[in-house]
């Protein structure tokens, strides 16, 4: 079993930057891939960003349009931690962001339903 913690939420004002944690517990978190969501008041949930893991030492990242080039994920596997630093933030990023952890990592996911343990979590408030 996997337990994923998320952190760093809050309330900004538009251009302003928040960095979200997410800490994985349970298993070996080196081998997965991890991905960020989010979800909007009457919205569904949509994919932000996701690594991929190839075996190595490196990480690869894609983003969804709507975040490349303000968003970054990035993990710290000493740390179990999954990163999601978001810069430039829009009042359209307002939602619950969500961490996800799937168990195969070595490709990319964008879809919720291909990952297996989610976090409970956090409110992003971005203010005009």
């Amino acid at each position: 079993q996997v337990q994923l913690v998320e952190s760093g939420g809050g309330l900004v004002q538009a251009g302003g930057s928040l960095r979200l944690s997410c800490v994985a517990s349970g298993r070996t978190f080196s081998s997965y891939g991890m991905g960020w969501f989010r979800q909007a008041p009457g919205k569904e949930r949509e994919f932000a960003a996701v690594l991929k893991w190839s075996g190595g030492n490196t990480a690869y990242a894609d983003y969804a349009d709507s975040v490349k080039g303000r968003f970054t994920i990035f993990r710290n596997n000493a740390k179990n931690t999954v990163y999601l630093q978001m810069n430039s933030l829009k009042p359209e990023d307002t939602a619950v962001y969500y961490c996800a952890l799937r168990q195969w990592g070595d490709t990319y996911a964008y879809r919720a339903s291909e990952y297996d343990y989610w976090g409970q979590g956090t409110q992003v408030t971005v203010s005009s």
